[in-house]
């Protein structure tokens, strides 16, 4: 199998490269964004591993930028930034999997094997539910044609509520899922980022979309 690892940290690059050579890959390096781009343009890689501080394009443009051209090579993200945020960005954007530095390397290859193994890339579904059409590699909303704006967030919490239709999400699953829950212990934020989804999806529209379970959490109901 054949990876393309993008780190511009040489000493790392080297130590990585060497014990994913020893687990059978034939591994390309990259050192910027702009190099990442080229190879994965050119070549037919099995899996990208990608750091999100590299020069140039950082890592969130490149999978965006892969992801936009139709490109679905499996991406593992590997940085050092560990805030849920970043997560929620970096596979907001379409990467695989998001591993932290310091990572030991045995996770590494099983992270790795698990991607690989998978059936060859698709383009992940077009959600299509109560009139509105979510296109999770566009990153775009519409409802009864009419595109709708939505930040990264708002994007990330409808995309949450219409994978799981008709079903209640508690707000503390949503904040696990979405918002770092260390630091938002008691936050009313899902509530306030349900309002900003209900101003711009549903009253437009004179709909009732995304409902309020009394005591329990939201739904995304189709009925």
């Amino acid at each position: 199998m054949r990876l393309l690892l993008v780190e511009d940290d040489t000493t790392l690059a080297g130590a990585l490269r060497r014990g994913l050579i020893g687990e059978g890959y034939a591994v390309d390096l990259a050192v910027s964004g702009t190099e990442a781009l080229w190879a994965a343009r050119e070549f037919a890689y099995d899996l990208i591993v990608l750091d999100l501080t590299i020069p140039g394009a950082d890592g969130v443009t490149v999978t965006r930028t892969l992801r936009a051209e139709e490109r679905w090579t499996p991406i593992l993200v590997l940085t050092a930034r560990d805030a849920v945020a970043d997560r929620v960005t970096a596979l907001d954007a379409g990467a695989d999997d998001y591993l932290i530095k310091p990572v030991a390397l045995a996770e590494l290859y099983a992270r790795a094997r698990a991607l690989t193994r998978r059936a060859p890339s698709q383009r992940p579904a077009v959600l299509e539910l109560a009139g509105i059409t979510l296109d999770p590699a566009r990153r775009t909303v519409t409802r009864d044609g009419q595109p709708v704006a939505l930040s990264a967030r708002e994007f990330a919490l409808l995309h949450e509520l219409m994978r799981h239709p008709d079903q209640v999400l508690t707000r503390t699953y949503l904040i696990d899922q979405l918002w770092d829950s260390d630091q938002l212990n008691g936050s009313n934020v899902v509530d306030v980022y349900i309002r900003y989804l209900r101003e711009k999806v549903d009253r437009p529209f004179a709909q009732d979309t995304i409902q309020t379970v009394r005591g329990a959490g939201y739904r995304f109901g189709t009925s």
